[in-house]
């Protein structure tokens, strides 16, 4: 069983997913493998992973059809630019042996050269109307980004993947991706971000989701991933243990009070874990992307 969320271009796409940010390309196969074995019909993977190619082989590998499996990754920002997008739509589909994505999403904006990030965005959207791509969005863009893309652009992302999870909820985001009908995305929905890059004070063991847990007989990720559904949100949590991939996916057999929810939502600290978006720069840090 899975939860299926309509998005503003009438694509349906499952609201939980696996991710595979920072997971080896030798661990990717087998977590996709699992995952999928386990149900999951959502991958989430971005061109900067490195694991691509390991993703598109797991699902080939599977016995999942492959219009069952839908596909999301995201082009890095040293591929922005009208062409570059276009060739870097190239690299990555080759990489996933695929001849259409399911969604694809420019992984960073670029506030310094938003030119460029314009002119990838408009790449996306050729991609759309080629058919090469049944939805396209952004990732970690702010409310502000968010309208001058809007206004410089025809089609409305059908997605906003940001970080979000019960320490951080940028509800400032989440309004401006409502205002749109933009699909607003978790990236570390389990507040796996809180308990590493030195985070002192993870989620998975706080009080208040613990006691949660607790009265559901859930864990507290479990009860995180719940939170992100029933607001109506898509997440990705990442593991590589096959144990975690199932038990992060047994989270339709319960429901969150409307109680609950909101301790849930009253634990924001406004604290940000990942990079700040204004820090990201045209350079990408370095990081060049192979071609397939």
């Amino acid at each position: 069983m899975t939860m299926m969320i309509k998005l503003n271009n009438g694509v349906e796409m499952p609201a939980l997913g696996l991710g595979v940010f920072q997971t080896a390309p030798e661990a990717t196969t087998d977590a996709v493998t699992a995952a999928l074995a386990t149900g999951y019909r959502l991958i989430d993977t971005a061109a900067a992973y490195g694991n691509e190619r390991e993703v598109g082989d797991a699902i080939r590998r599977s016995g999942v059809d492959r219009a069952e499996v839908f596909i999301e990754t995201k082009i890095w920002v040293t591929d922005y630019g009208y062409d570059k997008t276009l060739h870097a739509f190239e690299k990555s589909a080759a990489k996933l042996d695929v001849d259409q994505l399911d969604l694809l999403l420019l992984h960073q904006p670029v506030p310094t050269a938003f030119d460029t990030t314009i002119d990838a965005y408009r790449a996306l959207e050729q991609l759309l109307a080629d058919g090469r791509v049944r939805a396209i969005g952004v990732s970690n863009f702010t409310p502000e980004l968010l309208a001058e893309l809007r206004n410089r652009t025809e089609i409305v992302p059908a997605v906003n993947q940001i970080e979000l999870h019960p320490y951080y909820t940028q509800p400032d985001v989440q309004t401006a991706d409502a205002e749109l009908g933009t699909l607003t995305q978790a990236w570390s929905p389990i507040g796996g971000i809180t308990s590493y890059r030195g985070g002192t004070r993870p989620t998975f063991a706080d009080p208040t989701i613990l006691d949660i847990a607790a009265a559901h007989g859930k864990t507290a990720a479990q009860v995180m991933i719940r939170w992100h559904l029933q607001q109506g949100r898509s997440a990705i949590p990442k593991s590589v243990r096959p144990q975690r991939i199932a038990e992060n996916f047994a989270v339709f057999d319960f429901q969150l009070t409307t109680e609950q929810i909101a301790a849930i939502d009253a634990l924001k600290t406004g604290e940000r874990g990942g990079i700040d978006p204004a820090s990201i720069s045209a350079d990408g840090f370095g990081l060049i992307i192979p071609e397939a």
